[in-house]
């Protein structure tokens, strides 16, 4: 797949990675490398190089396939001042007026040229990206068009098509928790972030049925809490290596005391030496079981408690950032509906004014329908305005989503295999204590092998003999 040409869906901006490539919707890279993992490297027409993720482009059907740009028609038959015209992806052509902003399918001044094939509509709004039409002509109104707040990834590829009605895109897209979501029916399924590796960034976007009540929690708050459990499970873990330390200390202190017991301690010959030396190896333990709750508490228990705390402040820091991109989008969300509102009352005041025009002509009456004309046109551009800022907000939400849902699952499997490593010092440990007791075990057996009861009966008789004369009968 090196070597590809593909377009970019959405704008990137790189700036969380250190060698992300920046771009705008609608330009077109060059791949040079696609490994596992989501991500490819990619080359600008500028010669700049960097990695992006794979599911903010398409590739285009053909290696070195551009889609066809904008151009200004040939000045064999000139436009009237203030028109420029261009050609659609698709080789229609369009006219915008530099002026007003208008734009139109039929040639200016009543030409014969006829319409193209996409409607007989004498206006229409070409697909914008960020505020901006695909041949680089910023994006403002003279008459309102209904669209959608986020398009779906199906109309990044006919970038140059009219903007659906109203009811298309109430039937395109859905709005879940002021974040808009491309409809399930309207669009193909959504190439993964992280095939085949069932990643959190892929799957935690929709919200949920909360069990504990009867509201909704959003993907965020789901992987939230499985941290959380995580952080006790991690929290209990270190209690238990504690109790184990206690009952290791415990062990030690009732070992040293039994050592130290006099009881059989007359015991004399070579039983005597190895009964010394089962108390003695008593001792020799107790040392041993001290020195392993020394070493469970310094490199188990305390690294777990240290890595509990930061793994606490990263969790912190994730859930802090992403609710207030979450606040941003809300807000964002909220001046989108408020400029729509408005737009649409400077629509009805418009009619209205139109309607009274109709019956009585007048300078006055012409002069508001200016005005409200005026109203209209400006509550469009703050519609539009709106709209740019809530998609780069909803924009940096979705990267930052991404993101962050990658470093909750990088702190996961850190947190896993951190427990993983500690227990198997943990069972390396007790491996040596079993060992080292073992060997304090040793001696004893050695004696306990050497114990002669012939032997300690000859040495005792010669240590406390009185005599080798033995008695005889007497004689009558």
């Amino acid at each position: 797949m090196s070597g590809s040409r593909c377009q970019t869906l959405y704008p990137f901006t790189g700036e969380r990675h250190r060698q992300g490539l920046r771009f705008d919707a609608g330009e077109v890279l060059t791949v040079l490398q696609v490994p596992d993992g989501g991500w490819w490297e990619g080359q600008k027409e500028d010669g700049l190089r960097g990695w992006f993720p794979a599911s903010y482009v398409q590739l285009l059907e053909k290696p070195g396939m551009v889609p066809p740009q904008p151009v200004e028609e040939n000045q064999i038959s000139l436009l009237p001042s203030g028109w420029e015209s261009y050609l659609s992806p698709q080789g229609h052509r369009y006219y915008v007026n530099t002026v007003t902003n208008e734009t139109t399918w039929e040639r200016p001044n009543g030409s014969s040229r006829t319409p193209s094939s996409s409607g007989p509509q004498k206006n229409f709004q070409p697909t914008a990206v960020n505020g901006y039409h695909s041949s680089g002509t910023p994006v403002h109104q003279t008459e309102p068009v209904h669209m959608s707040l986020r398009k779906p990834i199906g109309d990044f590829q006919n970038p140059g098509s009219p903007s659906p009605g109203k009811k298309q895109n109430k039937e395109s897209t859905i709005t879940i928790n002021c974040v808009t979501f491309p409809h399930p029916d309207t669009m193909p399924e959504q190439q993964l972030l992280k095939p085949t590796e069932w990643s959190y960034c892929d799957y935690f976007w929709a919200d949920k049925k909360d069990p504990q009540s009867n509201g909704t929690m959003a993907g965020f708050e789901i992987l939230l809490q499985k941290q959380l459990k995580g952080k006790q499970m991690q929290k209990e873990m270190s209690e238990f290596i504690r109790e184990r330390i206690k009952i290791e200390e415990e062990y030690a202190k009732n070992l040293a005391k039994l050592s130290q017991n006099s009881l059989a301690a007359q015991e004399e010959g070579s039983l005597g030496e190895a009964w010394a030396q089962v108390k003695k190896s008593l001792a020799d333990e107790a040392e041993v079981h001290l020195k392993f709750s020394s070493k469970l508490h310094s490199e188990v228990e305390k690294p777990l408690m240290n890595f509990r705390e930061n793994f606490k402040k990263d969790m912190k820091k994730c859930d802090h950032h992403i609710a207030d991109l979450r606040k941003q989008l809300a807000s964002r969300y909220a001046s989108v509906e408020k400029a729509r509102k408005a737009l649409t009352e400077r629509q009805r005041d418009l009619e209205m004014k139109t309607q009274q025009l109709e019956i009585k002509l007048s300078n006055k009456t012409e002069e508001d329908i200016k005005k409200a004309r005026r109203k209209s046109t400006q509550a469009g551009d703050d519609l539009m305005r709106c709209v740019d800022l809530y998609n780069q907000a909803q924009s940096k939400w979705f990267e930052e989503m991404v993101t962050t849902t990658l470093e909750l699952e990088r702190l996961e499997v850190e947190r896993v295999e951190m427990i993983r490593q500690h227990l198997c010092q943990y069972t390396q440990l007790r491996h040596e204590t079993d060992m080292f007791n073992q060997s304090t075990v040793e001696p004893v057996d050695q004696l306990l092998r050497k114990v002669d009861p012939a032997k300690d009966r000859e040495l005792w008789v010669k240590e406390h003999k009185t005599g080798d004369i033995r008695p005889v009968d007497m004689e009558i």
